[in-house]
């Protein structure tokens, strides 16, 4: 199963590990970051289809005593596309 490492910007989490199988999404983990919400994430992405954890991550932002133009949720979208570009230039 390939694994596809991301550095995520603008977060608190430094790596984001997702490993893939086709468009499936088989694990996910992150260096860094709030690691509870993150293992959750990691949970409830694991065996979804990768289109789909897109149209349900992309475009969440931090909040907080600043809100942030992102969250790791939306940069895990943003890996989620760049593996669907690596496998579109595969073919």
């Amino acid at each position: 199963m390939p694994e596809y490492v991301y550095i995520p910007r603008n977060v608190c989490s430094r790596e984001l590990h997702v490993s893939y199988e086709g468009n499936t999404i088989t694990g996910f983990y992150a260096v860094g970051g709030c690691n509870g919400n993150l293992q959750g994430i990691g949970r409830l992405v694991e065996g979804m289809d990768i289109d789909e954890a897109i149209r349900r991550l992309e475009g969440i932002k931090c909040r907080g005593s600043r809100t942030k133009e992102t969250s790791c949720p939306d940069q895990l979208a943003s890996a989620l596309k760049e593996i669907k570009s690596k496998q579109s230039l595969n073919q």
